[in-house]
């Protein structure tokens, strides 16, 4: 596949309205089985990113998200290994492991196509306002503050930075842990404003297997919904009212 020379027009983040109920689905990776429990409801899904690598389907889980998106029923952020995945079908410069190579070895050529136009128009994040008055922002890895204030810029065709970097990659000391994956940390959710909850997969906090919840200084919160589907933990999902 060509790679792009423009940048694709994604979803805008003011795609929730108010008095939409929601249920929003963590990372699946892989567990299409899972997924299509998760999906099997008359609310409206968000889905966090990273619906590929690691599990034991990919290629049905794409074609679940895909299907969703084609009636309505939701949308699906954009997650790193979504993104690297996207990157990969553009025969752009990336680091093929084991999970992407089967991910991969498992897309027809028009899933390839039908996955990368997705991916493509994948919000990086999304914002609410609930009937009440409350504030949500639902977003892969971590929150920044210029998220408040603007929609995201353009991916570049190299490495993220700033803002994109602290969305699809959580916010990272640069050093290295024991397992070779970069260190985070989440002093970002003291900075979630009071009355705003942010909901992200990415980084697996739960240690009871349900979503995880931290309350920041400031009075946010943060719900992290990654309870290691495709890892060998299983999917959740939690119901919001309007």
């Amino acid at each position: 596949m060509p790679q792009d020379s423009t940048p694709p027009t994604r979803l805008p983040t003011t795609l929730l309205p108010a008095a939409t109920p929601l249920r929003v689905v963590g990372d699946v990776h892989g567990d299409a089985r899972a997924f299509a429990m998760a999906v099997a409801t008359d609310r409206f899904i968000v889905q966090l990113g990273d619906i590929v690598d690691y599990g034991p389907d990919s290629a049905a889980t794409l074609r679940i998200a895909l299907d969703m998106l084609a009636t309505g029923r939701g949308v699906f952020l954009l997650g790193n290994h979504d993104h690297k995945l996207r990157r990969a079908l553009a025969g752009r410069d990336v680091r093929v492991g084991p999970e992407l190579a089967a991910t991969l070895a498992q897309l027809d050529p028009d899933l390839r196509r039908r996955a990368a136009a997705a991916i493509d128009r994948a919000p990086i994040w999304l914002r609410q306002r609930t009937a009440d008055g409350a504030s949500r922002l639902f977003v892969h890895a971590a929150f920044h503050t210029d998220m408040l204030a603007e929609d995201p810029p353009d991916i570049p065709p190299g490495r993220v930075h700033g803002v994109l970097a602290r969305a699809l990659y959580g916010q990272t000391t640069g050093r290295l842990q024991p397992d070779g994956y970069p260190e985070r940390v989440l002093h970002w959710v003291d900075h979630i404003p009071p009355g705003m909850t942010v909901y992200v997969g990415h980084d697996r906090r739960s240690t009871d297997g349900r979503p995880y919840l931290r309350t920041g200084r400031a009075g946010g919160r943060a719900v992290f919904l990654d309870t290691g589907a495709g890892k060998g933990g299983h999917l959740s999902w939690i119901d919001l009212p309007a």
